[in-house]
């Protein structure tokens, strides 16, 4: 009986392990998507440099895009809750350079967090085979 009850909880904890390991892995491909959007920003707007009075093909709406003019290297940054505020490009660069920086941080700490998960996964598993 006892032996079934531990096999039981051995079953329970190695669900939770999973659980928890395939949660990780979803949040860092979650960052992990969320550093090559930015990337891809950084990347965008190193074609915007010396671009004033340049046509290009503006977003409008989704798969919608519009052909538009320059007019200025002046960005307008949402900050959050709907707020704005002018940036020129260098230090909008700046502030999505911040932005991934803080992005591999996250990426870092769950990486170390699956890695621990492992290790006492591994642990558990030593100890039902003993």
């Amino acid at each position: 009986m006892k032996n079934e009850q531990e096999q039981q909880e051995l079953y329970f904890k190695f669900s939770m392990f999973e659980r928890q390991i395939r949660e990780i892995q979803q949040q860092i491909e979650a960052v992990e998507k969320g550093i090559i959007e930015l990337n891809s920003l950084n990347f965008g707007l190193d074609e915007l440099v010396g671009g004033k009075d340049k046509e290009i093909f503006a977003p409008f709406g989704k798969g919608i895009f519009v052909k538009a003019k320059l007019i200025s290297e002046e960005l307008n940054v949402d900050i959050g809750n709907g707020n704005f505020v002018k940036k020129n490009i260098p230090d909008t660069k700046k502030l999505i350079e911040e932005q991934i920086k803080k992005l591999e941080g996250i990426k870092k700490e769950l990486e170390n967090n699956l890695e621990e998960l492992g290790k006492e996964l591994n642990k558990i598993m030593d100890e039902a085979e003993n």
